[in-house]
């Protein structure tokens, strides 16, 4: 039983309860929320829950705030020195911007 194993990249190949290696008939699915270990079947996920549960959720969070924070791309303009908004990528649409009433 490998119950205590997990790991958070794509190099796992083998059942977090069983150990059951991928190969030929096998196809281990990710656990959904975390995306770290990898299941044979429901019966497997299920009997190694209570040990997975808690890295589970805490790996489940950190995705979540991940794309949750992600920055967005800025132009190749730079952001307004004023206000932190992008400039605007098209020359045409040079604006006086109402955040900070600077004419870009």
């Amino acid at each position: 039983m490998m119950s205590g194993v997990e790991e958070s990249d794509d190099t796992m190949m083998f059942c977090a309860a069983c150990g059951t290696a991928e190969g030929g008939d096998v196809k281990l699915k990710k656990c959904n929320a975390c995306k770290s270990v990898r299941y044979c079947g429901v019966n497997c996920q299920k009997e190694h829950r209570p040990q997975h549960k808690r890295k589970c959720k805490k790996r489940a969070a950190e995705l979540r705030d991940e794309i949750l924070f992600k920055q967005p791309e800025s132009s190749h303009l730079g952001d307004c020195p004023i206000c932190c908004l992008p400039l605007p990528i098209d020359n045409d649409k040079f604006i006086m911007m109402s955040c900070c009433c600077k004419k870009i």
